[in-house]
């Protein structure tokens, strides 16, 4: 998930504040409980047609989500999404990216077909318009949708789909690290470990080349993708020993109740159970 926010300019062409910022801030350092705290400040002093005020509620509900209380971020979103969208109009990108944020919350949830049938419509939205904001949210939606295929075995689609997108906007943003992270995942799933791996370790590349905090939200999920390939390449040892990385970095940052904590303790029990 990405916020995509706004800055204004001053009359000396100089970037200016937002009153989102610090509670962007506090979310980017991975401080989530007093991210909530600032944003519903944040909302609750801007009149609900005030640009901000969506880019606020989308902060709660993030980080309430990273926190691995997904099912209080859902119910965020359909709190506040029939607001956003007869404030700003139902293809706005503000309406938009909310629901593609809503949308991969369900697939935290195990709810992936819904997922799926989300995060198709707002790609679809999203594509339909023009501008840098349109354009992120549809590739966060197809984000959303490599997920959701994949969660559903559906590995060749997939694929087709992450690699559509990488093809087409080749730049080392956080969107493309995790629409690879997402291909490594489906070559995983199709066995195809070794491809995984190579795939994975791009990722790892980019994850590098990216400021520290904008990658927070990935935590371990590199880890995890490296783990899955050198397991299925029978490299028990290394698997172990970034499956293990992969589940105590998620703890910290996210808690035990994450979708990625969950599924990096799955991958170590597979191990043990083997």
């Amino acid at each position: 998930m990405k916020f995509f926010r706004m800055r204004g300019r001053n009359s000396a062409g100089r970037m200016t504040s937002t009153p989102v910022d610090r509670a962007h801030a506090l979310y980017t350092a991975g401080r989530y409980a007093e991210a909530v705290a600032e944003a519903r400040a944040v909302a609750r002093s801007l009149p609900r047609e005030d640009t901000y005020a969506p880019l606020a509620l989308s902060i709660i509900a993030n980080a309430t989500g990273a926190q691995g209380r997904h099912a209080e971020a859902l119910a965020i979103y359909d709190e506040v999404l029939p607001g956003v969208g007869r404030t700003f109009g139902a293809e706005h990108w503000q309406t938009l990216k909310l629901r593609s944020d809503r949308a991969q919350t369900l697939a935290a949830l195990g709810r992936y077909a819904e997922c799926e049938t989300e995060c198709a419509a707002v790609a679809r939205a999203a594509g339909r318009g023009t501008g840098l904001q349109l354009q992120l949210t549809a590739r966060a939606a197809r984000n959303g949708l490599v997920f959701a295929l994949d969660a559903q075995g559906r590995h060749l689609e997939a694929e087709a789909v992450a690699r559509e997108d990488l093809a087409a906007h080749r730049e080392p943003d956080r969107l493309s690290l995790v629409l690879r992270l997402g291909l490594a995942r489906s070559l995983n799933g199709q066995a195809r470990h070794k491809e995984a791996l190579a795939e994975a370790e791009c990722a790892d590349e980019l994850r590098r080349a990216l400021p520290q905090g904008e990658c927070r939200p990935e935590t371990g999920a590199v880890e995890l993708a490296v783990a899955t390939a050198l397991l299925g390449l029978d490299r028990g040892t290394e698997a172990r020993l970034h499956a293990t990385t992969a589940h105590d970095a998620c703890m910290a940052s996210f808690g035990p109740d994450h979708r990625r904590t969950v599924e990096a303790r799955a991958l170590l029990d597979r191990m043990d159970g083997a």
